[in-house]
């Protein structure tokens, strides 16, 4: 695996004195490896820790995504999203983007200390920071390494605005934080709802908190002042994109109390392809024609498509009083056609 020699002994040490779990305990299930490569596609689960050489990575040029800047302090993720758009980074690693991307997640332990190293350097012009744009920050690992709130407290402490975007309810934890930075710079923080049907989020989510407890989020965060936005993703062709489903999504998010919401149709690139597909035969062999018809052409659905899923969107925004602001500070292009790997992802500042 790529990182070899960064990797570190397993000693990693817990914020706040809190005690050692067992070996393969308290990490999301996942194992600490044994000292020797680790090999793609096999069975173990394993947290592969290691001391990163940078934290702050800059998006391509070539990418057309609205911000320039990001931090990822995990790759992979035990969310498990049946099509999640990162599965491909795992190959950057020798890892594949199926089973491994859910199962060996690399753990930056060093990212809180590394990330105040960067931001004080003199060459650092205190750009926007983007979290969540590759991997859930807030994925259940989190609960033990405890890497964000070292990490918000570096952004607050330097006064260098920050996005969070997360399908993990552990963000609740670090909210007064969260809060302490938004006294002082520009933070804004959304999470992903693309469905509020509790069947299908079993089946295409397995590892994330259910719909439901993320309205639970949005809700909270709306009470405390700091506000949550909704980035509707993704509306899965056949699966959660009726009207009956798109109203009851929208009206769900809008009763929780969302700033905002943006709707983003799934798109296939290499990696999560492949895995979607082998989902969809095994479980809704049904619905291949109609993915073949959509995506035949490339990634992504038609414009003609797209459009009136949107439209769908925009209806149900209007029965629920979730009206657009005047000057949306999480502003999409439908039709953009970038990523951390040329993938489209909202701005979040």
């Amino acid at each position: 695996m790529r990182w070899e020699e960064q990797r570190v002994d397993g000693r990693f040490e817990l914020p706040l004195g809190l005690p050692e779990p067992e070996r393969g305990s308290g990490r999301a299930g996942l194992a600490l490896p044994e000292p020797k490569p680790i090999e793609a596609g096999t069975d173990g689960a394993f947290a592969i820790e290691i001391q990163a050489k940078s934290i702050i990575n800059r998006v391509p040029g070539e990418s057309q995504v609205p911000f320039r800047w990001t931090v990822n302090p995990y790759r992979g993720c035990t969310h498990a999203c049946v099509y999640c758009f990162a599965r491909r980074t795992h190959t950057y690693l020798d890892l594949d983007s199926g089973r491994d991307f859910d199962s060996k997640i690399v753990v930056k332990v060093n990212a809180p200390a590394l990330l105040r190293k960067e931001l004080a350097s003199p060459r650092w012009d205190g750009e926007p920071v983007a979290m969540g744009t590759n991997t859930d920050p807030y994925q259940r690992a989190e609960g033990r390494y405890r890497l964000m709130p070292e990490i918000i407290a570096a952004l607050r402490d330097r006064a260098n605005p920050f996005s969070i975007l997360t399908k993990g309810t552990l963000i609740l934890r670090d909210l007064d934080l969260i809060a302490q930075a938004a006294q002082r710079t520009r933070v804004s923080v959304a999470t992903s709802i693309g469905s509020v049907d509790e069947a299908l989020w079993r089946e295409v989510e397995p590892g994330t908190p259910s719909p439901l407890r993320r309205l639970d989020v949005v809700r909270r965060l709306a009470e405390a002042g700091t506000g949550c936005s909704v980035l509707m993703a993704p509306i899965l062709p056949g699966l959660s994109d009726s009207p009956e489903q798109i109203d009851a999504t929208v009206g769900a998010i809008a009763e929780a109390g969302a700033v905002s919401v943006t709707p983003i149709v799934l798109h296939l690139r290499s990696g999560a392809r492949e895995w979607f597909h082998e989902w969809l035969s095994a479980r809704r062999p049904d619905l291949l024609p109609l993915y073949e018809r959509l995506y035949r052409n490339g990634a992504y659905t038609p414009k003609s498509y797209q459009r009136q899923v949107v439209d769908l969107v925009e209806q149900a925004k209007e029965r629920h009083g979730l009206v657009r602001p005047q000057r949306s500070e999480h502003r999409l292009d439908p039709q953009s056609d970038a990523t951390p790997d040329r993938i489209r992802q909202l701005t979040l500042l």
